[in-house]
C-alpha cells in the first residue's frame, strides 16, 4: 500500500477533507503505526476554529489520542517489533532547548505537539518516535488505550503532579466532560474525599455521581457555596480543578477554595480571568496553577491501572465513528450532543 485515507486540515481556510495521501515512511528512530483508534478532543476543535494557533505546516492531519499496532520499524529502532500494540506520545521534544540538552525531555521548553506541529492520527497510518511509545497490555482494549494519550493522562498529570492531591483532601471539579470525568475518577483513586462536581448539564451531573463524585451541583445554584461548605464540613475545597477554562468557572472555583487551597487550570479558552485584589489573594494564601499535558511515563502507569482493574474506562467511549464521518464527530463534540466523554475515530 502506497496511499492511505487521512483527514487534512488547511489552517489558513480552516477547512478539512478526508482524502488520499502517501503512507508516511518512518525515519531513523521512528516507527510506522497502523492506527486502530484516535480520539476527538476539544483542542482539535480549537485548531479548526483558530483559537489555538497552528504550530507547523499549513496543511496538517489532526488527531493526537491514538492507539494501534506497529507496521514498520525505522532504522536503529530496537526493543520493538512489528505487531506490538502501542500508544504514541502526543508530542515530541525539540531536542534543542536547555532541558533537552540535559536529556530532560519531559520538561522540553519547546515541545512539538502531535497534530499541531506535525501530522497526527486521523489517518490509517501515523509515524511516531520509538522512545515515546507505550506498550499496551494484551487485556486493555485499543479503544480505551487511545484515550490514555490525553483524555486520561492529562487529568492524571493534573491530579497527581500539578494538583498533588493527597488522601482525604476535598476536591471540586468544574466541568465533567472528557477531561473532568477522568479527574473525578483519578481523584477518587488517589483517595480524595469528598469529591464534588459542578456542571451545567443535569445528565452530566448524574453521570459524575455514578463515576465517583460524592455530590454534584449546578453552578447557577445560589446555594452552591453553602452546599460545598456542607459536604466538606465547613472546610471548603482543598483543590479545585477548572476543566472548562472560562472566566466564570475559573473565578467561581477560586472562590470555593479554603485558605491556602489550590486551583488547577486545565481547560483553556481565550477568556481572561481575575484573581481579585492582591490584598485578599495574598492574605488567603491561595495558589493558582496552570496545567497542560503529561509525562510519557504516565501512560504506562494508566495502562497498568486499566489492566489490573483499578481504573474503569468502559464508559469513557461515547461513540466510535469511521474516518469518513469525522466531520459529524467534530459537530457532535462541538454541540455537546449526547454529552460525550470521548468520541473515537476508527480509520
Amino acid at each position: 500500500m502506497t496511499t492511505m485515507r487521512a483527514q487534512r486540515l488547511d489552517t489558513t481556510t480552516r477547512t478539512f477533507e478526508v482524502t488520499d495521501v502517501p503512507v508516511p515512511e518512518p525515519g531513523p528512530g521512528e516507527v510506522l503505526i497502523k492506527v486502530a483508534f484516535c480520539g476527538i478532543c476539544h483542542s482539535d476543535l480549537s485548531l479548526i476554529d483558530g483559537s489555538f494557533p497552528a504550530m507547523g505546516p499549513t496543511v496538517i492531519t489532526q488527531g493526537h489520542e491514538a492507539s494501534g499496532t506497529i507496521a514498520a520499524l525505522g532504522a536503529g529502532v530496537v526493543g520493538w517489533s512489528v505487531g506490538d500494540r502501542v500508544v504514541p506520545a502526543a508530542g515530541r521534544p525539540c531536542l534543542a532547548c536547555i532541558a533537552c540538552a540535559r536529556a530532560d525531555f519531559g520538561n522540553c521548553m519547546n515541545i512539538r505537539l502531535m497534530a499541531f506541529a506535525y501530522d497526527g492520527a486521523w489517518a490509517e497510518y501515523t509515524v511516531a518516535q520509538a522512545f515515546g511509545l507505550t506498550l499496551v497490555p494484551d487485556n486493555v482494549p485499543l479503544e480505551q488505550a487511545a484515550i490514555l494519550a490525553d483524555a486520561v493522562s492529562t487529568p492524571y498529570g493534573a491530579v497527581v503532579h500539578t494538583g498533588d492531591v493527597r488522601v482525604g483532601e476535598s476536591v471540586g471539579v468544574w466541568g465533567a466532560g472528557g477531561i473532568g470525568t477522568h479527574i473525578v475518577q483519578l481523584a477518587r483513586l488517589v483517595g480524595a474525599s469528598p469529591i464534588v462536581v459542578i456542571d451545567l448539564d443535569e445528565s452530566v451531573r448524574a453521570r459524575s455521581l455514578e463515576l465517583g463524585a460524592d455530590r454534584a451541583f449546578d453552578p447557577r445554584d445560589e446555594g452552591l457555596q453553602a452546599g460545598i461548605a456542607e459536604v466538606t464540613e465547613g472546610r471548603m475545597l482543598d483543590v479545585a480543578f477548572d476543566a472548562v477554562g472560562l472566566t466564570s468557572t475559573f473565578e467561581q472555583a477560586l472562590a470555593m477554595l479554603r485558605r491556602k487551597g489550590r486551583l488547577v487550570g486545565v481547560g483553556m479558552s481565550a477568556q481572561t480571568v481575575s484573581l481579585g485584589a492582591t490584598m485578599g489573594f495574598n492574605l488567603t494564601g491561595k495558589q493558582v496553577l496552570g496545567h497542560l499535558g503529561y509525562q510519557v511515563a504516565d501512560i504506562a502507569v494508566l495502562a497498568r491501572l486499566v489492566s489490573t482493574g483499578r481504573l474503569d474506562l468502559t464508559r469513557s467511549i461515547s461513540e466510535i465513528i469511521p474516518l469518513e464521518d469525522i466531520a459529524e464527530g467534530i459537530r457532535k463534540l462541538h454541540d455537546h450532543e449526547g454529552s460525550p466523554i470521548r468520541i473515537l475515530v476508527q480509520p
